[in-house]
């Protein structure tokens, strides 16, 4: 039987994560027993000591057992923990040294939605993918500059250290582990049960784009915030550089040390960013859409759409464009 470790944290932790991973684990178990079979998974919610507690001032979560009392577990799943991302490590800095130590046993190391930064504070993911919600892209890319953060991933497996993309995202990674460690036939009826999209493997279409301003470079957020206002031109690399007097060496390496993006990558961003909301209030047809937005081919809008969104801007505006009102 596999002994899993559901980390009952310290602070604003998401009680929906602790509560659907442990009910998914769970039902994997009766649906076992209801065959005839053994149950696969002993679950503990884990804390830091016997005295912890988790409350959101409406519901509370009282720990199975404590860190120093687990000897040894199979699997060790990290709930998102909400707030300011470093006070979320220090208050919760116990749990490093046990996860570490775990690890060295053999144990696998889950993390869900941004509780990616607790498990990135251990030091496993150093040099690997990782996954978390978009909108703390910016700011784990800047605490953890060692880990390579793949924002529109679901799911990332590097050899027993997962991660999920945002929110409710994390139940993918859940199905992904029941599939693992019980068999496929038990993460279909799971998916079925909890009916989430157990082949969904992108979180890129429901990333918006904001545009990457949290540093200190004055010259380059100009830029920025030329290039958000005149999206619907046809902006050239070469005279970005002369607005701010940069030879293009010197402007791609400071725009890219500075957004995480080269320059092109960038201005795609921002352009389908700007489609997308159009195609959101459906007033448009597409061809309409991409011409307004700068863009006169239309294979090559429709592979940058694609890229950026993991979806064609007609299937984008058929699944998004809202609903007549009658």
């Amino acid at each position: 039987m596999r002994h899993i470790s559901i980390l009952v944290p310290s602070g604003n932790s998401s009680l929906s994560n602790l509560e659907a991973t442990y009910k998914m684990f769970s039902m994997t178990n009766e649906a076992m027993i209801k065959a005839g079979k053994p149950a696969v998974f002993k679950l503990q919610l884990v804390a830091t000591n016997e005295k912890a507690r988790l409350s959101n001032g409406i519901f509370s979560i009282i720990p199975d057992t404590d860190i120093k009392s687990v000897d040894r577990t199979d699997l060790i799943i990290i709930p998102a923990i909400h707030g300011d991302y470093s006070k979320v490590i220090e208050n919760n800095r116990e749990f490093v040294p046990w996860i570490l130590q775990q690890h060295n046993l053999g144990a696998e190391v889950a993390s869900l939605c941004i509780g990616a930064f607790l498990l990135a504070e251990t030091g496993l993911l150093d040099g690997m993918d990782c996954a978390t919600h978009w909108l703390a892209a910016e700011d784990f890319r800047s605490m953890f500059p060692k880990i390579n953060l793949v924002s529109d991933r679901i799911i990332t497996d590097e050899n027993g250290i997962y991660t999920s993309g945002g929110a409710y995202s994390s139940l993918n990674l859940i199905l992904y582990l029941i599939e693992k460690f019980a068999g496929r036939e038990l993460a279909v009826l799971s998916s079925k049960i909890f009916q989430i999209d157990i082949n969904r493997n992108s979180q890129s279409p429901f990333i918006i784009f904001h545009g990457q301003k949290s540093h200190n470079d004055v010259e380059i957020i100009k830029i920025q915030e030329y290039i958000e206002s005149n999206y619907q031109d046809k902006l050239n690399v070469d005279d970005l550089c002369d607005r701010i007097s940069l030879s293009r060496r010197t402007f791609e390496r400071r725009f890219k040390k500075a957004t995480s993006n080269t320059t092109i990558a960038y201005i795609q961003m921002v352009k389908v960013e700007a489609a997308k909301k159009q195609l959101e209030i459906g007033h448009k047809n597409v061809n309409e859409v991409m011409y307004d937005v700068g863009y006169s081919d239309a294979k090559a809008f429709r592979d940058v759409f694609r890229k950026i969104t993991g979806m064609t801007p007609v299937d984008y505006q058929n699944h998004y464009k809202r609903a007549p009102v009658f």
